[in-house]
This record gives structure tokens, sequence and C-alpha cells, in this order.
């Protein structure tokens, strides 16, 4: 007997104004409602539809925000943080319509912005996956020594991102995305890029994320083996702040929910069982 696959529910790509500027967004399904944050460089749309059109069809509601810079308006100068992209992010929820809590979800420097926005909006924030973030305190340089993260070259970070993010044979089969959304992200303000870029690679946020424990805030992360943008002793250090939180180890690099999206969608849906005691319900 064939075996016919699943329709999926369509992410379609929304604008709406938050704060006055044009943002645009990525949204489908029907369900809990979760708020993706995507990495550097590559806004929603570019490798994740996939992956989140999966995680649609499991039940959720899934908005997918292109965040200041990488395709919604460019924070203004005294806004440039990741408690300015934070507030965003909470202007964004206001501004399509979301009341209530929800959970987030973080990947790379989406982590980043998640951990901000829940330390500063826990009234928003249930929940938070980081997946493969930023955020943690150490780095080891060339000679093996352990660094603070900030002391790690940006030429050393972008080195690594451009591998895992973007090796050849991805970029064969994506060409079409990075032609149509990547390169006119870099192309209509490289500056808000690169500034975005300098504040994910200096983020130490164990702090924050300590707070939000002892807060009680249920946080789950994930991490793929063969990462060098977020090496081991980088995520190890995030994970310590996050105490006893559940920890998933996955194959593949950086960019393994773009290459992977079904393994993306399980372990996505698996945490969010795994950790739906200890989310409050909704009054």
């Amino acid at each position: 007997m064939m075996h016919t696959p699943p329709v999926l529910p369509e992410m379609q790509w929304r604008e709406v104004e938050v704060d006055g500027r044009p943002a645009r967004y990525l949204v489908g399904g029907a369900g809990e409602t979760v708020i993706f944050l995507h990495g550097w460089g590559l806004a929603g749309g570019i490798f994740y539809t996939p992956a989140l059109e999966l995680l649609a069809a499991s039940g959720f509601r899934v908005y997918a925000p292109s965040m200041p810079g990488f395709g919604s308006a460019e924070l203004p100068t005294s806004d440039f943080s990741l408690s300015g992209y934070a507030d965003w992010v909470a202007a964004f929820a206001t501004s399509v319509g979301i009341t209530g809590k929800v959970s987030v979800i973080g990947y790379s420097m989406g982590g980043g912005v998640a951990i901000r926005l829940a330390y500063e909006f826990a009234d928003l924030v249930s929940r938070v996956v980081l997946v493969n973030s930023i955020g943690g305190s150490t780095w080891y340089d060339r000679r093996g020594a352990e660094c603070r993260i900030g002391q790690r070259p940006l030429w050393d970070w972008g080195l690594h991102l451009r591998s895992n993010v973007m090796p050849m044979r991805t970029v064969r089969t994506a060409l079409p995305m990075i032609l149509r959304e990547g390169i006119p992200n870099f192309a209509r303000n490289p500056r808000a890029v690169w500034r975005a870029g300098w504040l994910a690679r200096n983020a130490d946020l164990t702090a924050e994320v300590r707070a939000l424990r002892r807060r009680g805030l249920p946080i789950a992360l994930v991490w793929s083996r063969h990462d060098s943008v977020i090496p081991t002793v980088t995520m190890q250090t995030l994970r310590d702040a996050a105490e006893d939180s559940p920890f998933v180890l996955v194959d593949g690099n950086h960019s393994w929910l773009t290459t992977n999206p079904d393994r993306f969608r399980d372990v996505i849906a698996a945490l969010f069982r795994r950790t739906s005691s200890q989310v409050p319900t909704a009054a």
C-alpha cells in the first residue's frame, strides 16, 4: 500500500509595522504559539522553512520574524544591542496580536536574543529552547589557552560560521534561496549585518541564564557535535549556567537543522513534551 506523505501547512510571508518600522515574518500552523528566532546573516525564510513547516504540522502556531537588519528595518543606533533586539521581538509579538505567554526557540544569534527576551519579559516567555546558541562565556584560542568569549577574533568566528552554515554542498543546493534573500541582506545594509555579528560573537549571557533558572523558567539546550561556530567549551559554559536543564546532542554541524529538518522537529517536540509540566498554563 502506497504511503501518502502528510500535507504540510505552508509558511506564509507577511508584513507588519513594529515600533513604526516595517517588518517581515513567516507564520503558519495552528496550536501552541511558538516564536522562532533565526541566526546571524540569514533571515527566517532562507534555510529554515522546511524545519518550520514540519514544526507547524506537529500542532504549533509558528511565527518566524526576520529580525532588524535581516529583512526588517534596522534598529536605531541607540537601541542596537541584544536587549534592543529583545525589545523588538516583544513589540513584534504585540504587533501580530500574540497574547499570553509563548515558547521561544532561539537558534545561534537568535538564542542570545531569546535569552535576553526571557530575562527582560517574564510575562511573555513561558519556555526557551536554545539551539546551537551564542551566550557561553569561554573560548579556547589556537594555542589551547582559555579565553573570555569577547577575546575571540571576529575573523575566527566568521571563518567557522562560513564553513558550518554554507559549506559547498549546501551552497549548491540552496543557491537560488541565497541569491534571492541572503545576498540582498548583505547588499541592503552590510553595516547592520556585521554589527550584529560583532554582538553575537561577544555575548556572554551566562549570568542571565542562571537568573532565569533561579526564576524557574524551563530551559532546554540543543547542540550538534561538529559545531565549530559554538565550540564545545562555549556550549558547556552555557550548559553549566542552565544547571540541570535538558540537553540534547545531535549529529551535524552548526546548520544541522537546515540539513535535517525532520530531526529538528523531533527534537523540539520531545523537549516540549519533557518540559510541559514545568510550563505554567495560561490563566
